[in-house]
């Protein structure tokens, strides 16, 4: 997520340090410590500035959300939104989602939740996408087995593909649609997704049952675009 530099960025930073993992590293397959009595660990990938990070949280205070974030401009303020509204089931870490098995111990997470990540339009860039094979088994090495992800976009071609990716890797997928709010607003959305909906952008969703599988070989392909 792009933004602003902040000039004032790490004294709100500290301001909301009790949020903020520093040293996530030090918390591998010991994430639930941080809520001895939640019922399942959930993961939110790329939270931008938060608000399905708060309102999931706050929706759902027996679970623990670790919610991820490589743009700290935009992991502050979703840090205040959970300070301001008094959170104590969700925490912060900066980092690159490529490192998520640095940071969580096989099977350790429950729920994954990746919405609305750069959809990385050209081929060449393909393997960037958070949906990208390589990504997703990553995911199935942390995530338990029989454990979710959950994937929203407003990017038709990047769901196409992801559903591809999904089927190649053996991976089950459950509840598809190409408009989720079609007949009505379900679930919590993120501040993108509001804007994309009131402007009629259909929003594409669907589950996807985690399990280990044997990385697909890529297929030989002809000069890629630029």
């Amino acid at each position: 997520m792009r933004m602003r530099k902040m000039k004032n960025l790490e004294p709100r930073m500290e301001r909301c340090a009790a949020y903020r993992i520093a040293e996530p590293q030090e918390k591998k397959g010991q994430w639930r410590s941080l809520k001895p009595d939640c019922t399942a660990l959930w993961v939110e990938v790329g939270c931008g500035k938060g608000k399905f990070t708060a309102e999931t949280a706050q929706a759902n205070p027996d679970v623990l959300l670790i919610a991820v974030e490589r743009c700290r401009e935009a992991m502050v303020v979703a840090m205040e939104k959970a300070r301001d509204m008094g959170l104590r089931n969700v925490f912060f870490i900066d980092m690159d989602v490529a490192e998520i098995e640095n940071i969580f111990a096989p099977g350790e997470i429950d729920r994954l939740f990746i919405n609305f990540p750069d959809p990385w339009p050209r081929k060449k860039n393909a393997k960037r996408r958070l949906t990208h094979r390589g990504f997703l088994d990553k995911y199935c090495r942390v995530v338990r087995e029989g454990g979710e992800f959950h994937f929203k976009t407003d990017n038709a071609p990047l769901f196409a593909f992801s559903l591809e990716e999904f089927a190649a890797c053996g991976l089950e997928t459950k509840n598809v649609t190409d408009d989720l709010h079609k007949d009505g607003v379900l679930g919590i959305m993120t501040g993108y997704e509001e804007k994309f909906h009131a402007l009629g952008t259909p929003i594409h969703r669907c589950e996807v049952v985690c399990k280990p599988f044997v990385l697909p070989k890529e297929e030989k392909k002809g000069p890629e675009e630029t």
